[in-house]
């Protein structure tokens, strides 16, 4: 009953904030019945969907009741769930008041239902400790990655709330101690204990992601975290801020600048921030409040007490008194009431007093609670310090412990090498198993050098970014500067034009008073004016006369000007014939030196030793097309400078540009060259020299305007078209596919693998029939283990393929539309091009892992080579996975299925290089040397010889990795042509499978 009221008190229609004594009692309701069956009926009998006010606070107390509530109070209120949101979205209609409050509020309840649901292992009030947060993800990076991203849309919706609230506010005016401003500001105390945890939690999950992913692959995370970390540094700023929330609780402060996750060290500079509640805080509305009945009793009560004291001291007043001569004599009752006038006077400055003493404690109170509740806080921060000091003395003194251990475990390996030294007889076998460790380290500090430079590499870049940054504040400031100069010099000149204007308004009325004095005096001067008059009159005669001398003298000025003009225009005419000679001079240079540059290219042509690289086809065929277009405009403004000779910009723009794209045709012609066949190179040899010198002929043309019909440019354009036609024929197979053909190509491809996979698994089953047949003892063993594992890894390869095929049909049904499959597949032609790439590589792997495992069974093959192969067919199935997912949708069960069949792919590869291993290490014991037989001197005969084959094979082997390394260039170059890669790069990603084969 007690709970029923308090939750009626707390949800009504009122606009101030829910008094916490009432929240408190629902709080304790759900403990005390283990679920929160109550709350739910007494809120389904409430008008949520009518009254904002009433939904708003109805969201503030499940908020509590779920961070602090029972446990079941989660698992009574899903039933709701839906209801929740139905109430989100028809409160999203409305865009005044607390509609969209309302409806944000209930998205974000309804998240943390799900996220809590999702992870049970977080309580309502998600506290939890480093260790707990860990078993969260069960030491899975997937499950750290996923909980991440879980905790982002948590938190970004609590800013969404958080945000809203403070724009629904005025901030220009103290809406924080008005009841409406309250009432909208009370449930952010909820938020940012929420946001307080999920920010620590989230710091801490992107250092654990990025011990484990490499960097690239959380860009989209670090971005993410940035953006939120921005938005509630400004709102913890802004709340802190606020007279509501200082004495409520106390808001940390996040640092200046975000975490680095790139830089592992980092994690211990992070402090959690820790949001302090001082204990005997409460909202406004806990305070005692009286009530006018409470008022009117003291009231009373002070009365009778007065009348008590008064009968004490005078006596009673009571009529029945003998002794009372107050109705009989009046100078005693004014004495009394003189009195008692006199006492209530004394006892008001005692209230004052006692009131201002009151007043004075309690903000002693106040303020020696806040210092309490600093104190606290910086008590809390020093014990987070010293409990890192802590767990960092622990790392340390692991790695203490750690390296002692290496240390012993080297002195062991030292004197385990003195006794291999002592045994003469198993000298080869150590030996080669120190060289495989010697090669696993070098393999591991070439790794070590190679992330070295990329973490070198993004702390530069890092630290540029941070250089910029800096740069663009100065210069904000500075504009800033600027800006406020000019505002400052407007507001002075503008200053002064006032006063300006001020004194030319002074002037003005001091000229219009003179204007009036001397129209008063303009009568008194008439006569004045008219002996002035008869002067002009004479004055008039002498101009006329003047006027007359004047224009005899213009006529003499006019012949002058015309001998001028005659002058002039002979003057004009020369200067026409030098300009015109001058551009005549203009073009000759630029032929002759266009001329020079078609030549140098000819020459350099002939000189296959200046080029240092070798050229692309399509790239040739570029040039081609921009030399083409080059011609047509030559053409072009040659006609236009025929018709008018002063426009020779065009024309000089023209030749030069014609002879450098036909220098570049030319020694593009020649790179291209080094990779062509011999009979195109040939040709396409001849074609660019025909059209070197053709083109010199065309330029040789273009010095005078008689012959301009000789200047033909159809021998080049003959020339274009032949080197065109040998570029096409040069262009690589992938290129010429149409993407109309891609769609039956792909399904070609994968019909064509399974096939191939099929064709393997029969061959190994006839291989191992045959063994049994033919072999015995450790041979059969061996070869029994081997196809044994190959026939699992044909098994593993098509349940890969038959998921591969789900998914790709899943991810065509899902993007194509209205669109057919083919129009699809042509649609994304890089991503199907990939697909067909992989699958040809798989099935080739399978291919020629069988055929080595053919040899190896009858006895001329190498273990070497069947592990080589299995290592190709993983890599090649990775890069069939990586193709099949980039366009999944990351929840589809297919992926999942597909993920499932690679990592099975990789176990079965695991177990084939395990087996041939295994079988090599047998057949190597069988064959052990017999040394009972043999003397001292052949034994050191053999020791020498086995040197002299030891630095042999040393020399063979570094001469294979050069090899090696040259056919992974060449193989990178032919597959960035086949894929398309743009030409001129510096580098392009390479696939996948060269990825994994580098890394093996």
């Amino acid at each position: 009953m007690i709970e029923t009221v308090s939750i009626n008190k707390a949800i009504n229609t009122q606009e101030v904030a829910v008094k916490e004594k009432h929240a408190r009692t629902c709080i304790l309701g759900t403990h005390h019945e283990k679920g929160a069956q109550t709350f739910w009926s007494v809120v389904n009998r409430l008008p949520l969907s009518s009254n904002a006010v009433l939904c708003w606070k109805f969201c503030h107390v499940f908020h509590k009741l779920l961070r602090d509530g029972h446990p079941n109070v989660l698992k009574d209120s899903l039933r709701y769930k839906n209801e929740l949101s139905d109430m989100s979205r028809m409160w999203g209609h409305l865009s005044e008041g607390y509609g969209q409050l309302c409806s944000i509020y209930l998205k974000l309840l309804r998240t943390k239902m799900e996220y809590h649901t999702k992870n049970p292992r977080f309580a309502g009030n998600l506290q939890m400790s480093d260790r707990q947060l860990d078993e969260a993800g069960e030491s899975d990076v997937n499950n750290f990655f996923q909980l991440t991203v879980e905790m982002f849309d948590y938190l970004e919706c609590e800013l969404n709330l958080f945000q809203t609230v403070f724009n629904s506010l005025d901030m220009s005016r103290s809406v924080s101690v008005t009841t409406a401003g309250q009432c909208r500001l009370a449930p952010l105390i909820q938020v940012i204990l929420d946001c307080s945890h999920l920010y620590d939690y989230t710091v801490k999950l992107l250092f654990k992601l990025h011990s484990c992913l490499p960097a690239d692959t959380l860009q989209g995370h670090r971005d993410r975290f940035m953006e939120q970390f921005t938005k509630l540094k400004d709102l913890f700023y802004r709340s802190s801020n606020l007279q509501y929330f200082k004495r409520l609780i106390q808001i940390p402060q996040l640092p200046e600048n975000p975490p680095n996750f790139l830089r592992a060290s980092a994690l211990s500079e992070h402090i959690s921030p820790v949001v302090v509640i001082p204990a005997e805080a409460s909202s406004p509305d806990s305070e005692p409040v009286l009530e006018k009945d409470d008022l009117m009793d003291m009231d009373a009560s002070q009365q009778n007490s007065y009348d008590s004291k008064f009968d004490d001291i005078f006596g009673s007043s009571s009529s029945s008194d003998p002794f009372n001569f107050n109705s009989q004599n009046g100078v005693n009752k004014d004495e009394k009431d003189h009195l008692i006038d006199q006492l209530y006077r004394e006892i008001s400055g005692l209230k004052a007093q006692l009131e201002n003493m009151k007043t004075e404690s309690h903000r002693a109170m106040l303020q020696l609670k806040g210092r309490i509740s600093e104190l606290e806080a910086e008590l809390a921060e020093q014990q987070h310090l010293r409990q890192q000091a802590a767990d960092d003395s622990e790392f340390q003194r692991a790695e203490l412990d750690e390296l002692k251990k290496k240390r012993e475990d080297t002195e062991k390996a030292q004197r385990s090498l003195t006794e291999i030294e002592r045994k003469a007889q198993a000298n080869e076998q150590r030996y080669s198993k120190l060289k495989e460790k010697y090669s696993e380290l070098v393999q591991n500090h070439a790794d070590l050098l190679r992330k070295n430079a990329e973490v070198t590499k993004q702390v530069s870049v890092a630290r540029q970014a941070q250089v910029d940054l800096e740069r663009e504040k100065k210069e904000l400031e500075d504009s800033l500067q600027r800006v406020s100069d000019q505002a400052q010099r407007k507001t002075q000149e503008q200053t002064e034009v006032l006063e300006s204007l001020k004194q030319e308004l002074a002037t003005s009325k001091q000229e219009l008073q003179i204007v009036q004095g001397s129209l008063e005096s303009s009568a008194q001067s008439e006569a004045k004016w008219t002996a002035q008059i008869a002067e002009l009159e004479k004055e008039r005669g002498g101009l006329v006369e003047a006027m007359a001398s004047r224009e005899e003298e213009l006529s003499t000025l006019r012949q002058q000007l015309e001998y001028t003009q005659i002058k002039l225009s002979s003057t004009e005419e020369s200067v026409g014939r030098l300009a015109k000679d001058q551009r005549k001079m203009l073009l000759a240079e630029s032929r002759r030196a266009a001329e020079q540059v078609v030549q140098e290219a000819l020459r350099r042509f002939e000189e296959p030793a200046l080029f240092s690289c070798a050229g692309s086809a399509d790239h040739l065929l570029s040039k081609v097309r921009s030399v083409s277009s080059c011609i047509e405009q030559l053409e072009k403004c040659w006609s236009q400078y025929l018709a008018c000779p002063e426009d020779i910009s065009g024309l000089l723009h023209s030749v030069t540009l014609l002879a450098h794209l036909t220098s570049d045709t030319i020694v593009h012609g020649s790179t291209t060259c080094l990779r062509a066949p011999p009979e195109p190179a040939d040709s396409l040899t001849e074609a660019c020299k025909q059209y070197g010198r053709e083109t010199l002929t065309y330029l040789s043309f273009l010095e005078e305007e008689g012959i301009v019909e000789n200047a033909d440019s159809t021998a080049m354009r003959s020339c274009l078209t032949r080197i065109t036609a040998i570029g096409e024929e040069l262009l690589p197979r992938g290129l010429d596919i149409k993407q109309e053909e891609l769609g039956d190509l792909v399904d070609k491809e994968m019909a064509a693998t399974s096939a191939a996979i099929e064709t393997a698994t029969a061959r190994i089953e006839e291989m191992l029939s045959k063994s049994r047949a033919g072999d015995t003892g450790v041979k059969l063993e061996v070869n029994e283990r081997i196809l044994g594992s190959c026939t699992s890894l044909m098994q593993a390869i098509k349940v890969l393929i038959v998921a591969s095929k789900e998914l790709q049909r899943e991810i065509v049904e899902s993007g194509r539309g209205t669109a057919s499959p083919k129009e699809f597949y042509a649609k994304n032609s890089r991503w199907t091009e990939g697909l067909i790439s992989a699958s040809k590589a798989v099935g080739w792997g399978a291919t020629v892992m069988v055929d080595a495992a053919d040899l190896v069974v009858q006895g001329r093959g190498k273990f070497e080579e069947l592990m080589v192969c299995s290592h190709e067919i993983a890599a090649s199935t990775a890069q069939l996975v990586a193709a099949s997912k980039v366009k999944a949708d990351k929840d589809s069960p297919n992926l999942a299925q597909l993920q499932q069949a690679s990592r099975g792919v990789n176990q079965a590869t695991a177990a084939v290089v395990a087996s041939t291993i295994s079988g090599k290490s047998q057949i190597e014991d069988t064959d052990s040397m017999d040394f009972s037989s043999m003397t001292l001197t052949q034994i050191k005969r053999q020791e020498m010889d086995s040197q002299v084959r030891v630095l042999e094979l040393e020399n063979e082997l570094q001469k294979e990795r050069q090899k090696l390394g040259e056919l992974r260039k060449k193989h990178y170059e032919l597959a960035g042509v086949a894929e398309g890669w743009e030409e001129g790069t510096e580098a392009s990603p390479p696939t996948l499978q060269e990825a994994i084969t580098e890394k093996e």
